[in-house]
């Protein structure tokens, strides 16, 4: 330790050091709030912490005390609380090794071609009002969900795309899993979100694309079969009602974020996004 403070500007550089992790703790912490139910229970916590301040500085011996007999087991019911949120956390760092993640992970199309496959196919599922569900795979392997489905590994292209979510075919209530440019596998099962969720217009396929976010850095594609409406859902958030053109722009920025964008460190491999 003595070593390592006699390196130059030590102080600075620990400073800086400091600094910058504790504000991705902190951008990483609001953005799990954002995107879970989480905040209310913060709202919740924060007024029973207000709550026991106010008891103390008045004296309140009776409430005083029952507040501090629950404090002691407070921290156990906010682990039991926020059980799945922490569950998710700890999946997708130990699936993707990042623990700040900045910009989504996105695999780079091999040509305009294949964006323009995905695209067209998007586009014709929603204007005929078939279902579907679409997931691109990022950094984290989904090898676990691709083999409950059917092994394709075929091209990507809008015929085949179309034809595996047709309707009475084997694979049109699953998923279809694209890697690497390629159709990885069909027909696949998803784990589905835990999260509340008030829109009752969404469905299963919904359900089933904001649990993978959650748990991974996939993206995924969500048409619905009653209203024909494309959604992307990315790190557990949907973005619904987009037109094809809005679509693309969207898969384009997000390829071109991981491309030139910081991913966030990499404890598998910490030179990876330097």
């Amino acid at each position: 330790m003595a070593i390592i403070q006699q390196i130059p500007y030590y102080t600075y550089i620990s400073i800086f050091v400091d600094v910058i992790l504790v504000y991705l703790l902190i951008y990483r912490f609001l953005a799990w709030l954002k995107r879970s139910y989480a905040l209310d229970l913060i709202k919740g916590l924060m007024l029973v912490i207000l709550v026991f301040l106010a008891s103390h500085i008045l004296s309140l011996t009776t409430l005083n005390w029952i507040l501090e007999r629950f404090a002691t087991v407070l921290l156990i019911v906010v682990v039991i609380i926020f059980q799945p949120e922490l569950r998710r956390f700890l999946e997708r760092v130990g699936a993707t090794g990042q623990l700040f993640t900045l910009s989504s992970s996105f695999p780079e199309m091999k040509s305009t071609a294949t964006m323009q496959s995905l695209i067209r196919a998007v586009d014709y599922l929603s204007r005929e009002k078939i279902g579907a569900i679409i997931v691109i795979e990022g950094q984290t392997s989904l090898s676990q969900y691709s083999h409950t489905g059917i092994q394709v590994r075929g091209d990507l292209n809008m015929e085949m795309l179309s034809s595996l979510f047709w309707p009475g075919s084997p694979t049109h209530d699953g998923a279809v899993i694209i890697k690497d440019n390629m159709i990885e596998a069909a027909g696949c099962f998803l784990p589905l979100t835990e999260s509340s969720i008030t829109d009752r217009s969404l469905g299963t396929r919904h359900r089933a694309a904001l649990g993978l976010s959650e748990v991974t850095d996939a993206i995924v594609i969500v048409i619905s079969e009653e209203s024909g409406v494309i959604s992307l859902v990315e790190h557990g958030v949907m973005t619904r009602y987009l037109t094809k053109e809005a679509l693309q722009t969207r898969l384009v920025s997000l390829q071109s974020q991981s491309d030139t964008g910081f991913s966030g460190f990499s404890w598998k491999n910490p030179f990876k996004s330097l």
